[in-house]
């Protein structure tokens, strides 16, 4: 079986999104799609102890209203660091920090070279995972068609015709396609289409009051570093 995820590139995301890259035997970028703002794709938040703090990348979106997401520039290079210092504030007592910062910071400067989000993101989703053990193929769409083609499909044509390419015989998504797929079109196709579950994750050892499931992925790799991996499952 070869199973494939088609789905947006975010920034840092949270255990989730990595818990359905764990299911995928190749994993499909899909970023000729239109740039949505104030979304997952340039953001995501930490855990502080007055609340959830939104760590954000600036792009350049001023007259661009309909551009894709790997069209979207980044419009300051000195994200990285108020990134740092920021999970550096927040985190420094957390059981991991010795271990996994150097890391971390490291990856983030590395990616502050980059002056496409997409760039970023593919590039900390790639060593990110390969941290936590995932081993699936990564590719951007239009390394699987020519974007033309895809920017001409509907959206379940485009994610059939995808996985298609790809030799998927089973397709992994997240809950929300549900409201759009026609899934009698993979059905006639061949392949399989099974959905996300996102309930029974277990809690791990977080700071600052209740436990908040939906951070960054930078919350769990700094509270658990290695034993991170055990997370992404949710029959721990």
């Amino acid at each position: 079986m070869q199973t494939v995820v088609i789905t947006q590139s975010n920034y840092i995301p949270w255990r989730g999104y990595f818990a359905m890259l764990a299911k995928a035997d190749e994993l499909i970028l899909l970023e000729t799609v239109q740039y949505t703002r104030r979304d997952w794709r340039n953001r995501n938040t930490i855990k502080t102890p007055s609340g959830l703090q939104w760590l954000t990348i600036p792009v350049d979106v001023k007259g661009k209203y309909f551009q894709a997401i790997d069209e979207t520039r980044i419009a300051n290079a000195d994200w990285a660091e108020h990134h740092i210092r920021s999970i550096e504030t927040n985190y420094r007592r957390a059981a991991q920090f010795e271990k996994v910062a150097p890391w971390l910071f490291d990856l983030l400067r590395k990616a502050a070279a980059f002056q496409l989000l997409t760039e970023v993101n593919g590039f900390l989703l790639a060593e990110i995972s390969r941290w936590l053990g995932l081993t699936m193929q990564l590719r951007r769409c239009t390394d699987v068609l020519p974007r033309a083609e895809l920017m001409s499909m509907a959206p379940t044509d485009r994610l059939l015709n995808l996985c298609s390419a790809a030799g998927a015989t089973r397709y992994v998504s997240g809950p929300a396609a549900k409201d759009y797929m026609e899934l009698e079109k993979f059905d006639r196709a061949g392949i399989e289409v099974s959905w996300m579950d996102y309930s029974g994750f277990p809690e791990y050892p977080q700071a600052w009051g209740p436990f908040e499931s939906h951070v960054s992925i930078v919350d769990l790799l700094l509270n658990c570093g290695e034993a991170s991996r055990d997370y992404l499952r949710a029959d721990v």
